[in-house]
């Protein structure tokens, strides 16, 4: 990789504005040499104040993963974080890194490919990672945590701290049925054994297990457990805490979840002498964090990801638009989703939105579904076979293959690959016992489409389906 290139990555991935980009990759232009601040004021072309106020903030932004920029005095700051950042270009990547051997012991197979996906143009976020390290250094045990709406990034942050830390994780999938109790239980069960050497673990439920684990953990080190989206578990109603979580923790025993945002009664998170802390992401408190966030993504790639930047740039430049207005418009359309962003900067780059300038990309997540929906003229009578083919998919829930589809759609099968290949970034293939399997790949499009079929256009389509998958599976039975 490009020295440039990783340079960028960095400073999307620490929350760097445009401006403090522009600085640090003219103080760096290579691995090997820095440039003094009498020199960066001749090629900015801005003041000697300028210069210092903005290598100020990118050495407070850095501080978290160098915190021996906090030490530092005086221009020795620069050096010092072009060694860190010389140390990082020279590590593997991401790829190989998670292939890896070591890492992949470590890591679940199961969630290898998921937390892969999740980290591969992973921005920001710091504010988060740095809210929990907080939690772990004042309090000796607790729950923390990260709540926000759909398309947020909580699967990715809960991805990354997994990747960089190396943590027992778990991670609910409301589309691959992987979202109970017992199959929690029986995951963490078997990392916990695997990673402390524990024994007689077979019958233990998760309170038992947690204290034969805190035993093994030696001073200075702590057993983090991260859970993502908990609003995607299904478990009977009760008195229990969601995944039966223990209401008393051992000391040096953590968990990072995450979830959507729900109505307090539905919380099941019960406590007692434990520490718990929320951090919501839709907090105002957090905005310009987001903002900073999302802008830095944009940028990422925008600059550094080789599938898009060509497509983007030159649909910036057919618009005459400067990269700083696209950035900052973008964010705003995005209303601080990732999710947005994963869909409407590749439709950019592909030529989806040719006919469209800045201003009239949709705005926000939902409102681009519906965009995107009507552009795909899915409401017209001719379309209604590719509507029926994504109800099959949100009524049946699980993966399954284009033969079974077409079986209930009552299609032939190349003309519902077809449909297939139509909405292909919104719908996740997975290989499962050697047929490839379909299903929505995010739950926010799934909460789309259900708000689809509840429209009196769509009820007598939805009834349809439900009465054709009824039909099938009495067939397979018989």
């Amino acid at each position: 990789m490009d020295w440039q290139v990783f340079l960028r990555r960095e400073t999307a991935k620490h929350g760097l504005s445009l401006e403090q980009q522009e600085t640090l990759l003219a103080a760096l232009p290579d691995e090997n040499t820095k440039i003094s601040q009498v020199k960066l004021v001749n090629e900015l072309n801005i003041s000697e104040a300028a210069v210092k106020n903005r290598l100020g903030n990118i050495y407070d932004k850095f501080c978290g993963s160098c915190p021996a920029l906090r030490d530092q005095e005086g221009a020795g700051k620069l050096e010092l974080l072009r060694i860190y950042l010389k140390k990082n270009y020279y590590q593997p990547d991401i790829n190989r890194a998670i292939s890896n051997p070591v890492t992949s012991s470590i890591i679940p197979a199961e969630f290898e490919p998921l937390i892969k996906e999740k980290i591969r143009s992973f921005c920001g976020r710091k504010f988060v990672f740095d809210a929990f390290d907080d939690f772990l250094k004042e309090y000796p045990k607790g729950y923390f945590t990260v709540i926000g709406d759909a398309g947020m990034g909580k699967s990715a942050i809960a991805a990354k701290y997994v990747y960089e830390n190396k943590a027992i994780c778990y991670f609910n999938v409301l589309q691959e049925r992987n979202n109970s109790p017992e199959l929690f239980l029986k995951s963490i069960r078997q990392q916990l054994t695997n990673r402390y050497q524990l024994e007689n673990t077979e019958n233990d439920e998760l309170s038992a297990l947690l204290i034969k684990a805190s035993a093994k953990i030696s001073d200075g080190e702590r057993l983090v457990i991260v859970i993502d989206a908990l609003d995607e578990v299904e478990q009977e109603p009760g008195a229990e805490n969601i995944l039966y979580l223990p209401k008393t923790l051992p000391d040096k025993v953590y968990f990072l979840l995450t979830r959507r945002r729900y109505e307090t009664n539905k919380k099941r998170l019960y406590i007692e002498g434990v520490k718990h802390q929320d951090l919501d992401l839709t907090a105002s408190k957090y905005d310009q964090l987001n903002r900073d966030d999302i802008q830095a993504y944009i940028t990422f790639i925008l600059n550094d990801i080789s599938d898009y930047k060509d497509g983007l740039r030159n649909w910036i430049q057919e618009k005459n638009i400067a990269d700083e207005t696209f950035v900052e418009q973008v964010a705003t359309k995005s209303e601080n989703n990732f999710m947005y962003l994963r869909y409407v900067l590749p439709g950019i780059a592909k030529g989806d939105y040719q006919d469209l300038s800045l201003k009239q990309l949709p705005d926000g997540l939902q409102e681009y579904y519906q965009v995107h929906w009507e552009r795909m003229g899915m409401d017209a009578k001719p379309q209604e076979v590719k509507v029926f083919i994504l109800f099959i998919l949100v009524e049946i829930g699980t993966p399954i293959p284009c033969e079974m589809i077409a079986a209930i759609a009552k299609q032939d099968e190349y003309g519902v690959e077809e449909v297939l290949k139509e909405w292909v970034e919104y719908l996740k293939q997975q290989d499962i016992k050697g047929e490839i399997c379909y299903s929505i790949y995010h739950a926010s499009f799934l909460d789309f489409l259900k708000a689809q079929r509840l429209l009196d256009s769509k009820r007598k389509l939805f009834l349809e389906v439900n009465q054709r998958i009824a039909d099938y599976l009495i067939r397979k039975m018989a």
